[in-house]
């Protein structure tokens, strides 16, 4: 009934009780989950999670957080996401938060890094998932100008403004709320929840993070994503089943391959 499009099993915290994860999964009436990957060191794991569960699928990617790993080629992201159970290039972006002591102009790799992973998912015919905190302008710049209008996306965990929902939702992209939505102060993005279309918006836990209302202060899991569902149905007036419904087949409908892969873009593979 209820996809947790968003959460990160291959975490501490889960990863060491991934079978009751899942069981607790399976009480709460959640079908399925994307697990998602955010080094290319921790791939494996994510993947073999999706290979060993027909419920969970894996995405491949870094998060632009990820310092001191190993940085992939467009090829490389290409390759790792050809693999049947990955539906998605990311969890990708810009994090302009934590600078420590830097300027933005001194994140050039980091945006360097979002421009590899929207050209590896056009080449894979695959969409986005995409974090942006503080950083909502150049995250929207690199996607116009890279074309990933071509292979749409999410916004996960969405924190922004209504001018970034609408700019997000006119390239194609989908919005993806967490428990955030039901936190007592986020009255600002329960305001942006209400109009985005619901055939627009997916559900999600980002767990081990951001446990909702009224699981705070708990290790986040998939199953409390009833929970997010919950909070937007009252925001939209709607019943909690209707959200299930929209957002699973909104998931079904992002997620599942939608181009044909090919080789390379004109001059894309060579610039990179």
């Amino acid at each position: 009934m209820f996809v947790d499009s968003h959460c990160h099993l291959s975490l501490e915290g889960l990863i060491e009780r991934v079978d009751a994860v899942l069981a607790e999964m399976a009480e709460a009436r959640v079908e399925r989950a994307l697990c998602i990957c955010t080094t290319i060191e921790e791939f494996p794991v994510v993947r073999e999670l999706a290979q060993t569960h027909s419920n969970l699928w894996a995405t491949v990617g870094v998060h632009p957080d990820s310092e001191g790993v190993h940085e992939p080629s467009v090829e490389e992201l290409v390759e790792r996401a050809s693999h049947p159970r990955v539906l998605a290039i990311g969890e990708t972006g810009l994090d302009y938060y934590r600078l420590a002591g830097r300027s933005i102009e001194d994140m050039a790799w980091q945006r360097e890094r979002f421009r590899r992973h929207v050209r590896a998912a056009r080449i894979a015919g695959k969409p986005l998932v995409v974090h942006t905190r503080d950083a909502a302008h150049d995250t929207l710049a690199i996607l116009e100008e890279e074309g990933a209008g071509e292979v749409g996306g999410v916004f996960h965990c969405f924190t922004e403004t209504d001018a970034v929902a609408r700019a997000a939702l006119e390239l194609g992209f989908h919005i993806s709320f967490s428990g955030i939505l039901s936190f007592k102060n986020a009255q600002a993005l329960r305001d942006v929840a209400a109009w985005v279309p619901l055939e627009r918006c997916l559900i999600e836990t980002d767990s081990p993070y951001l446990a909702p209302v009224p699981r705070r202060g708990k290790v986040n899991q998939p199953a409390y994503v009833v929970h997010v569902a919950e909070a937007l149905a009252r925001v939209k007036n709607l019943g909690v089943e209707e959200i299930a419904r929209a957002t699973s087949a909104n998931f079904d409908r992002l997620f599942r391959p939608r181009l044909p892969p090919r080789t390379r873009l004109a001059g894309e593979l060579e610039s990179t």
